[in-house]
């Protein structure tokens, strides 16, 4: 390993998984302006996560359910004026646009 590139100062960290409330102590040099108490009565720094072997599909085996219909709409939303918007296959409304092209 190269001298001078990895952090020295690890210490013990609890990491709480926000989505699943659950917490676990390990070392890390990740920062932190939160404390917690944890089970041995000490202090330690505190590092919420959103996502960790707890909550994690891979680990877990369960898919969560995700806006994505939300997302979608949101998207199509933003891109509807652009050249990758959705042909409508029906042809209509596309008289304006054809117009637009002759006369333009």
């Amino acid at each position: 390993m190269k001298k001078g590139i990895h952090p020295e100062e690890y210490r013990l960290v609890v990491f709480k998984d926000i989505t699943v409330d659950e917490s676990f102590l390990t070392r890390s040099c990740a920062p932190s302006k939160e404390t917690i108490k944890w089970e041995d009565g000490n202090e330690y720094p505190l590092v919420k996560v959103e996502i960790s072997s707890k909550s994690h599909p891979f680990f877990t085996g369960k898919m969560q359910f995700v806006d994505t219909a939300g997302r979608i709409d949101k998207f199509n939303k933003r891109f509807s004026k652009t050249k990758f918007a959705k042909k409508d296959p029906t042809g209509a409304g596309n008289e304006e646009a054809k117009d637009e092209k002759k006369e333009g």
